[in-house]
């Protein structure tokens, strides 16, 4: 489980000049500010973002604004041929756009190559079902009236996408608004920006009209601010931390703003007695530790019946014994760096938290390396329910495993937080099985695998991780407004 940080031709690699896309037309920094981006494996300074000012917002706002006026009008069936266009693009393109997410967020290349190709089907999805965006007739008490319920793009949205899987959450927001006949201006990622600039070109190159897609950086409160208070905004979508969420949803709703909200989870997971225990364990260790378990639906709270408990604990051990941890372009690594170093100072602090309180760490535990933001994958066993680490999402690579003696008590420790976005359960048992998916307070829940993420299925979570859905019909929801028209003949 260790790597050494190296400087070998790997790493080696020409990053892309980073600027906006407004209106059609790529923009360098010029006299605009701008802000370095670093390999978190390295710590290297690799680009420099330009920062939109106020005057950007407004320009990247009319043009979304004056689109729409074209784009809302624009046949499905050419919507669709444009987003078939881009998503061919990207599967062209997801060697390099990978190798440059890897660059500036850290994760290993293969995973990093995999989001980029597996977004392609997402576009392809909602390209098909675009097309389907019906409304309905609904039977008048009279003969001579005729009601007819339309379903009408709402608008111009506001995206703001996040670093952890920079191009999969900001292809998510695209499609969908794309293919409800919405525009938008995105604000993606400063630390992981090269994916959205990577978005741009594709869509530019498959002909999508200018003002369409607007993407942009910038402070975040300042551009956040002024893109949810403009009349011509009438859909936010976002997706990141819980507090961050909360302050833009208050915002919104003071302007009566349509929303979409993926916030923060801390992803229960119980484990029964009847389970594959080493089939069980060998999956979770993978899961968990991918993209340094900075995933919002990462699991975190590991729940296993006592009679297997230390079963588990010793297939887990062994399962992340396999990993092996270092800069994403090296070959062979499976773990990669955390995206910044206070990310690292935070896993210290739970890793602290937990010591004082009694927990036993029997992994990892420390930071590594002389330089880039390393930590090593941590299992903390049987950490008090009032440790940091039992009620606030670590989003990193430290995992606490608790045991359990009844079940009811399981489901009830899971739904204890006010979190509810992913959920996961092994089990023999059917009527385990069906407690469990019926009592777990979350949005997705996963029994005997991991089945989240294709572009058919919703994706969302309850309570404070959020509301509405990306993915899945349900998709179209937060795009879409409903205009009923009646009419006497």
């Amino acid at each position: 489980m260790s790597s050494n940080v190296s400087s070998s031709p790997a790493h080696e690699s020409v990053y892309p000049s980073l600027c906006f896309y407004i209106d059609g037309v790529f923009h360098a920094a010029g006299h605009r500010r701008t802000r370095a981006v670093f390999d978190p494996g390295t710590e290297a300074v690799i680009g420099e973002l330009p920062l939109a000012d106020a005057d950007d917002v407004a320009r990247a706002i009319d043009a979304a604004h004056r689109a729409f006026g074209r784009w809302k009008n624009e046949s499905p069936l050419a919507r669709s041929d444009i987003l078939r266009r881009a998503a061919a693009l990207i599967r062209e393109r997801a060697a390099d756009i990978g190798r440059h997410i890897t660059m500036d967020q850290g994760k290993p290349l293969h995973e990093a190559v995999a989001e980029v190709a597996s977004s392609a089907e997402h576009l392809e999805w909602h390209a098909e079902e675009g097309r389907r965006v019906y409304g309905r007739v609904v039977p008048a008490r009279s003969p001579d009236v005729q009601q007819t319920v339309l379903r009408e793009p709402v608008g111009v949205c506001a995206a703001f996408s996040p670093w952890n899987f920079p191009f999969n959450q900001a292809l998510r927001k695209i499609a969908a608004a794309l293919a409800s006949g919405c525009t938008l201006v995105l604000k993606g990622p400063e630390e992981a920006p090269s994916a959205i600039v990577a978005l741009a070109r594709v869509f530019h190159d498959a002909g999508l009209p200018p003002g369409c897609l607007n993407v942009l950086w910038g402070v975040p409160s300042e551009v956040s601010t002024q893109l949810i208070e403009s009349p011509k905004v009438r859909k936010i979508s976002f997706t990141g931390s819980v507090p961050v969420g909360k302050q833009l949803a208050a915002l919104a709703g003071a302007h009566m703003k349509r929303m979409t909200m993926e916030l923060g989870g801390h992803a229960p997971v119980i484990v029964c007695d009847d389970a594959d225990v080493g089939r069980a364990a060998a999956m979770l260790a993978a899961y968990k530790f991918r993209n340094a378990g900075q995933v919002c639906v990462s699991p975190t709270r590991f729940f296993v019946q006592r009679r297997v408990y230390e079963r588990f604990v010793s297939a887990w051990l062994d399962a992340m014994a396999t990993l092996r941890v270092g800069h994403g372009l090296e070959p062979g690594v499976t773990m990669g760096p955390l995206a910044h170093a206070r990310r690292v100072a935070e896993m210290e602090a739970f890793v602290s938290d937990a010591k004082a309180k009694g927990a036993d760490i029997a992994a990892g535990g420390t930071r590594l390396f002389s330089r880039g933001h390393y930590f090593a994958p941590t299992v903390v066993l049987a950490p008090a329910a009032d440790t940091r680490l039992m009620c606030e999402e670590p989003f990193g690579p430290i995992a606490a495993l608790v045991p359990f003696d009844e079940l009811d008590a399981a489901i009830a420790e899971a739904n204890r937080l006010p979190f509810g976005l992913a959920s996961y359960a092994f089990t023999a048992s059917s009527r385990n099985a069906h407690r469990i998916s019926r009592n777990l307070e979350a949005g997705m829940v996963n029994i005997n695998h991991f089945g989240m993420g294709p572009a058919e299925i919703p994706f969302g979570g309850v309570k404070e991780s959020g509301f509405g859905s990306e993915g899945g019909t349900e998709t179209f929801d937060g795009y879409l407004v409903t205009k009923f028209v009646t009419q006497l003949n």
